[in-house]
């Protein structure tokens, strides 16, 4: 409850009030308790006393009861009997809602609540996936090339894409980059996809917070209460932790250094804190306390709720200024071993004994320890807490609906979109590569065919040439036999002529020769009679035939 510029968180038994000052708010703080000792009231009073100081708030709502915090209390005989306890009748009490805004993950109790892989950044993405300072430093030269290149990451099918590039491609990069191992860029992609197995697809996209929307105040002053309604996502620890690591490294790197103040700027609770730390890398872990450490300087108060104070590291705990512990049950050793624990870790008031109030505390009582306004931590005091002025326990379905589409910032992330990012721009670089090289390929194939042609074409030509060679010998042959035996033929009929001529001239020769013969035998065996004449005449004329026909041979 806020009054006098305070926030009065409770009563002592003796009737005196307890009061947190406002300017060592952001020194953080830790609630812790067993279940049911009302760690739950206690976030509601400090989350409603910040939003009435006009201080924004982000809280998650692990069980789904931090939700009526929208809705004004109810006047029970129980509240009156509270009010009546602490006085809270004259002092301005009242039942009132406060301006709230349901955000979920999922989309269903809430507004959308995303962001990008970009917006993440390769330090917290390698401590969520819990790489080592090999992949570590891969990753951040992933988001190197991707930025030098233009491409935006917006979940993780781009992350895979842009490391599935650059393990097929990093001979390329190395040149500029450095060396690259493909081994251990796959490493990197099963981890992203045992992320994504987590549902981690359900964080990534657009639109993305925008970690100023948180920075608001309702109708009267008061500071809105951010509610992330975490019932479904407390199922999964890594996510949960994802998210709530994201939100504080984004409002560290978000704002900007203010120093001390006389208030905080934003107050974050995390509910369920050892889901945060429990198997948390040493990574993941050193960025936790480094933010932790850092972000009060922004203005930022960070308060831990959870079940025992040991489930908060001790390089976090040292952070933590402001504390309130309800009953710590103790049934063994080793859990009476972390109350004492815990009773050491407060500055120790001589009126009781630290160890056995925190084992003996009624629900709603708590052992309180508040830094002064010189920022020494003040005595540990046993005080009741002081009952909310909103509702208790949760709202109805149609209460809800109506508050989440009733929120201004509704319509601006109640749906999502995929802008064109890595992995759309590389599968089009990859179809458009597949098509250059596919058409590379069919021209060197047309180019091959057209060789091909040509040199079948070049083989018909010589081919045709060696025919018209063959057929042109062959016509000169044809031709020269012609010729030949044309001459032989002549030459034939020409010898044929000269035997034809010869045979006449023989026997022309031999029928003039024995007539000539035959006349000159008669007349010179004229003389011997007629006998002789015959004689002469056969003799003469087988003369004369005979010298022809020596004549002819001659020839």
């Amino acid at each position: 409850m806020y009054a006098d510029d305070k926030i009065r968180i409770g009563m002592k038994e003796n009737g005196e009030n307890v009061y947190i000052s406002p300017s060592m708010c952001c020194r953080h703080g830790l609630i812790a308790g067993a279940t049911g000792s009302g760690k739950t009231i206690t976030l509601k009073v400090l989350a409603e006393s910040f939003s009435d100081m006009g201080v924004p708030v982000f809280l998650a709502d692990v069980k789904g009861d931090l939700a009526g915090m929208c809705m004004p209390g109810r006047d029970t005989e129980d509240m009156q009997s509270r009010l009546e306890k602490f006085g809270l009748k004259e002092s301005g009490f009242e039942y009132h809602g406060y301006p709230a805004v349901f955000w979920d993950l999922y989309g269903k109790k809430g507004i959308p609540l995303r962001t990008t892989i970009s917006e993440m950044g390769p330090d917290l993405m390698a401590a969520v996936l819990g790489l080592n300072d090999l992949q570590t430093a891969l990753l951040a030269v992933i988001f190197k090339i991707a930025d030098d290149q233009g491409l935006l990451l917006i979940d993780t099918k781009d992350l895979k894409a842009i490391v599935n590039y650059v393990s097929d491609n990093h001979k390329d990069f190395e040149a500029d980059y450095g060396k690259i191992a493909p081994v251990s860029l796959a490493a990197i992609v099963r981890e992203i996809v045992a992320l994504e197995m987590k549902g981690a697809e359900q964080f990534f996209g657009e639109t993305a917070i925008d970690i100023r929307d948180f920075f608001s105040t309702g109708p009267e002053g008061r500071g809105v209460i951010n509610i992330l309604d975490s019932s479904s996502l407390i199922n999964d620890p890594t996510l949960y932790s994802m998210f709530m690591m994201y939100l504080l490294s984004e409002l560290f790197e978000t704002l900007p250094e203010v120093g001390d103040q006389a208030k905080p700027k934003f107050v974050f609770f995390f509910d369920e804190a050892h889901l945060l730390f429990s198997g948390a890398s040493k990574e993941l872990m050193t960025k936790i306390e480094q933010v932790v450490k850092l972000i009060r300087s922004k203005g930022v108060g960070v308060y831990f709720a959870t079940q025992n104070p040991s489930d908060i590291p001790d390089g976090v705990m040292n952070q933590l200024g402001n504390k309130i512990e309800h009953a710590l049950h103790a049934y063994t050793p080793a859990e009476q071993k972390k109350v004492k624990a815990a009773a050491e870790g407060l500055r120790e008031n001589p009126e009781f004994n630290t160890y056995e109030t925190l084992m003996s505390l009624g629900t709603g009582e708590a052992v309180v320890s508040f830094l002064g306004e010189d920022g020494v931590p003040g005595l540990a005091q046993k005080v009741a807490i002081l009952p909310p002025q909103s509702q208790m326990g949760e709202i109805d379905a149609a209460t809800r609906d109506t508050e989440i589409k009733s929120a201004g910032l509704y319509t601006k992330y109640a749906e999502s979109y995929d802008p064109e990012s890595a992995c759309e721009f590389l599968k089009r670089k990859g179809v458009e590569e597949e098509e250059a090289r596919a058409a590379a390929l069919r021209a060197a194939e047309e180019e091959k065919e057209a060789q091909k042609a040509k040199l079948a074409e070049e083989k018909a030509r010589q081919a045709e040439e060696r025919e018209a060679q063959k057929a042109k010998e062959k016509e000169e042959r044809d031709a020269a036999r012609a010729r030949e035996k044309a001459e032989k033929e002549a030459l034939k009929e020409k010898e044929k002529e000269a035997r034809t001529m010869k045979t006449a001239a023989k026997s022309v020769g031999n029928s003039v020769a024995g007539t000539v013969g035959r006349e000159v035998g008669k007349s010179v065996g004229s003389s011997f009679g007629k006998f002789g004449k015959t004689l002469g005449g056969n003799v003469g004329a087988s003369i004369g035939r005979g010298i022809i026909g020596t004549l002819f041979k001659i020839k």
